[in-house]
């Protein structure tokens, strides 16, 4: 990461995930980075995306570690409760939608509120959120995948409503929701064929895109190429 200050500190949260531990390993390769941290359910201190107070107590004990020139959160998951995404409307389950919202899109939004006060002041400082592309109103040319894009969507709306926020106070920050492409992963593998990116690949892109990004005062939506995607 060449474009944030040297010895820059990084936090990783969704640590355990395939893209999430290939994120963490790239960046304790980076001799410019200082520290690396990863959390994740298993991790200590642990985080339970579905728990407020575990967000809250994550971020207070990792306060001394910061603050923090970049987070990532590659939380999320495309398969709730064992139940893959609707492809019709008359497969659709208020519980389900609801437990979607509160994975993809409530949980990251909580994330933000209890982090982004341990971001760095004064200093270029990212924050990246894996998103998808499936989450683009504009984009959605095939349909179905309800629960799944309407999170995405949601989501999408909290990072750029916090990027107005965060850069009234950091106005050098970038935010971005990013699309890491077709990986394999555990979230994917139902859907995808054997022509997906590798994590580690798609951890190389992301971080390239993410590099590259200026501070707007708005979020950024690209993919792992860096190309800008519609909300």
């Amino acid at each position: 990461m060449h474009s944030l200050p040297e010895g820059y500190r990084a936090l990783v949260i969704g640590a355990s995930g395939a893209i999430g531990s290939a994120l963490l390993q790239q960046l304790q390769n980076d001799p410019r980075c200082e520290l690396a941290q990863g959390v994740s359910r298993q991790s200590s201190p642990g985080l339970d995306l579905l728990n407020e107070a575990s967000i809250a107590a994550c971020s207070q004990a990792l306060a001394a570690q910061g603050p923090f020139h970049l987070v990532l959160d590659a939380t999320g998951a495309l398969t709730v409760n064992g139940r893959g995404p609707e492809k019709r409307l008359d497969e659709l389950d208020a519980t389900h939608l609801l437990a979607s919202l509160q994975l993809n899109a409530v949980g990251p939004g909580l994330l933000l509120k209890h982090f982004a006060p341990l971001l760095a002041s004064g200093e270029r400082l990212i924050w990246g959120k894996l998103s998808a592309r499936v989450g683009s109103i504009e984009d959605n040319r095939k349909g179905g995948w309800y629960g799944y894009r309407a999170a995405k969507a949601a989501l999408n709306m909290l990072l750029q409503t916090a990027a107005i926020e965060i850069a009234r106070r950091r106005p050098l920050a970038v935010v971005a929701a990013l699309q890491p492409g077709t990986v394999q992963s555990a979230l994917s593998r139902p859907f995808v064929g054997d022509d997906a990116l590798h994590p580690e690949q798609a951890a190389q892109r992301l971080l390239a895109a993410l590099d590259a990004l200026q501070p707007t005062g708005r979020a950024h939506f690209v993919d792992h190429q860096g190309q800008s995607i519609p909300w």
